[in-house]
C-alpha cells in the first residue's frame, strides 16, 4: 500500500494517515465492506460526480484528483490509497495555496 504525503504545518489539510496526536489533520479513512474493487469503483463514481473535480491519475489502488474552488479557482489535491487487508481507503485532501481552508478539505472527505 502506498503512503500518502504528510500534511504541511498548516490547517489546510486532512489525512487519514496523519500520525497519532495530530488532531488538526487527522480524519478517519473510508471503511468498506465487500470487494475492494467495488469500493474503489464507488469512490471513483463519487469523485466523478463532484463538481469541479478532475481525476488526474487512477492506478486501481492509488488515485489523485484535483478539486477547484468555485470563486477563485484554487486547486486542492485529493489523494486516496487502497488498503485491501484493512478494508479501508486512506484519504488526503489538501489546499495547494494559502494557510487555512475554512474546513473545506475536511468537509470534502
Amino acid at each position: 500500500m502506498r503512503s500518502l504525503p504528510p500534511c504541511p504545518d498548516r490547517p489546510n489539510c486532512v489525512c487519514s494517515q496523519a500520525p497519532g496526536g495530530d488532531a488538526r489533520h487527522a480524519i478517519e479513512p473510508l471503511h468498506f465492506t465487500g470487494e475492494p474493487a467495488a469500493a474503489w469503483a464507488a469512490l471513483r463514481e463519487v469523485l466523478d460526480g463532484m463538481a469541479r473535480v478532475t481525476i488526474i491519475e487512477d492506478t486501481g489502488s492509488y488515485l489523485h484528483a484535483e478539486a477547484r474552488s468555485l470563486l477563485f479557482r484554487f486547486v486542492d489535491d485529493v489523494e486516496c490509497t487502497l488498503d485491501s487487508e484493512a478494508r479501508v481507503i486512506h484519504v488526503r485532501s489538501a489546499s495547494r495555496q494559502g494557510y487555512g481552508d475554512m474546513g473545506v478539505n475536511r468537509r470534502r472527505v
